[in-house]
């Protein structure tokens, strides 16, 4: 018989990912199924096991979406076959989430199960938009209430009489919807109509918008703004705060929408510079990094390793897959040889660097003839060996340029790259629908795969505010073969590079 697998209802913080908390990380680490809310952050996936089962709840009312019941069959039906259930929640699992309901599910079905706390948007998204619930100068207490109550209840549980006359903040999530009904009803009870009001929709996050007025005045400020859901409401003086500590929203890339194309493996770093400087960053990865099928020449080449003068390596890729199969052959890094290593560009450099590996030349630009000129300005490379170690997928130039030298030059294919068509988040949808400000290619192979998928060219003209922000020479390259200028170039060819074209392009 399959022994019972645990089920964790783990709360995801209320939108940004870095509020995901430590033991939130490390079950989704190695969860094997993850239920996700609509509305939780797409990075986080990205922590699960490339194996895990990834489910959507899906947006309520659409006909895709799981009712609560059928979540909680799913749940239990999982844990059952053994598995690790991560049921990831907004915010915090008991703070309006229905999280209880949840967990009493799980209790009388007999499966274990933990409560991980999240960190909830009632205090979240207040920071995030400048306003502190408590402050000594305006207020000790704080009240917190939901605006969208049970629809099958006849009678309301709130006391807005006794709500108008407590003292401090008031926090209302989820409602919108009656936001002037409950603005009315709290003056009806006493409250002043000039009371201070702000409404933070999506908060924490890239999208986050803030609005404010008075008890009297905020309903028609926030249909006049569209202002939607998920949204919450702050009432009280520490409203007059936000012009003071407002920080997240004069981030230099607030209110930008920036679309990023590496390999999901690869796209953390700049996914998190991007997030910490405020753009709203779309995961659309449009390739996967898989080893090379040209299998008997890396054979080959790690039994002729002592033979080579270079080890030449144009990107961090390479890296990676070859050391992956260098140490299945070899237990000690001292049987590389005595060959000089090169690396292109200083993401390339950084690589081989930690792994404790002296980088004898770095040619800063991925351009043949750059390369070339490189190695020709540090030494004479005739009748010198040359192992290229690269995607099956190459610049033909690169070996020819080598040989004009006199080099005896091996091409080999240690990684290839093959297209991406996942979107467990839903971010390449929400590209195709609103488009976005810019857009991030970091090789020719993302550039290459993003227009089979996309039609980038169609893309631009469909969304003709979008931008294109390219890493270096070779992806812009690809990017002229379809008729497409880059906005931007990066002058330093890294991820650093890149982010700091955008930031200057902002400035101009």
């Amino acid at each position: 018989m399959t022994r019972a697998g645990t089920v964790y209802l783990v709360g995801a913080g209320p939108g940004d990912p870095g509020l995901l908390t430590l033991r939130g990380e490390e079950l989704l680490r190695r969860a094997d199924v993850v239920i996700h809310d609509v509305l939780v952050n797409p990075g986080l996936l990205r922590l699960a096991p490339p194996a895990a089962e990834l489910i959507s709840r899906g947006s309520r009312g659409t006909a895709a979406a799981l009712s609560q019941e059928e979540l909680n069959a799913l749940m239990i039906s999982r844990a059952r076959a053994g598995k690790c259930v991560v049921r990831l929640k907004g915010g915090d699992p008991y703070v309006f989430g229905r999280g209880g309901e949840e967990a009493e599910e799980l209790a009388e079905a007999k499966i274990p199960f933990e409560v991980v706390p999240g960190v909830s948007s009632v205090v979240a998204a207040p920071n995030y938009a400048g306003i502190p619930l408590t402050h000594r100068g305006h207020c000790s207490t704080f009240t917190v209430l939901t605006g969208h109550e049970d629809p099958t209840k006849d009678d309301t549980d709130l006391d807005f009489a006794q709500i108008a006359r407590i003292p401090g903040t008031k926090v209302i999530l989820m409602g919108l919807k009656r936001l002037a009904e409950l603005a009315e009803t709290l003056i009806a009870n006493g409250m002043p109509p000039e009371t201070p009001v702000a409404i933070v929709q999506s908060g924490t996050t890239g999208q986050q918008q803030s609005v404010e007025g008075t008890l009297a005045t905020i309903a028609g400020i926030a249909e006049a703004k569209k202002i939607s859901a998920p949204a919450i409401t702050i009432i009280g003086t520490v409203v007059k705060l936000r012009p003071k500590l407002n920080w997240f929203e004069t981030r230099p890339l607030f209110g930008r929408r920036v679309v990023v194309t590496r390999a999901r493996e690869q796209a953390g770093p700049l996914a998190r510079l991007l997030g910490d400087l405020g753009a709203e960053v779309l995961e659309i990865p449009t390739i996967k990094i898989v080893p090379s099928d040209r299998k008997q020449d890396i054979v080959d080449t790690l039994l002729e390793l002592n033979a080579y003068d270079w080890l030449v390596f144009t990107s961090p890729n390479g890296v990676t897959a070859f050391f992956d199969l260098f140490f299945k052959r070899f237990q000690d890094l001292r049987d590389l040889g005595g060959a000089r290593l090169a690396a292109v560009g200083p993401a390339t450099a950084v690589k081989l660097k930690e792994l404790h590996l002296q980088v004898d030349l770095m040619p800063d630009e991925a351009l043949a003839s750059k390369i070339a000129r490189a190695f020709q300005k540090f030494e004479s490379i005739e009748n010198l060996k040359i192992c290229l170690l690269r995607a099956e997928v190459a610049n033909v130039e690169l070996p020819g340029a080598l040989e004009e030298l006199g080099a005896i030059v091996d091409d080999i294919a240690v990684y290839k790259t093959v297209p991406e068509s996942e979107d467990p988040a839903g971010a390449a949808l929400k590209l195709l629908e609103t488009g976005a400000d810019w857009m991030t290619f970091t090789s020719a192979s993302t550039v290459e795969h993003f227009h089979a998928r996309f039609d980038l060219p169609g893309l631009l003209r469909k969304f003709p505010s979008m931008k294109t922000v390219s890493i270096g020479p070779e992806t812009s390259e690809a990017l002229r073969a379809l008729g497409t200028q880059p906005t931007l170039e990066a002058r330093k060819h890294t991820v650093e590079g890149l982010v700091e074209a955008l930031l200057s392009a902002r400035e101009r």
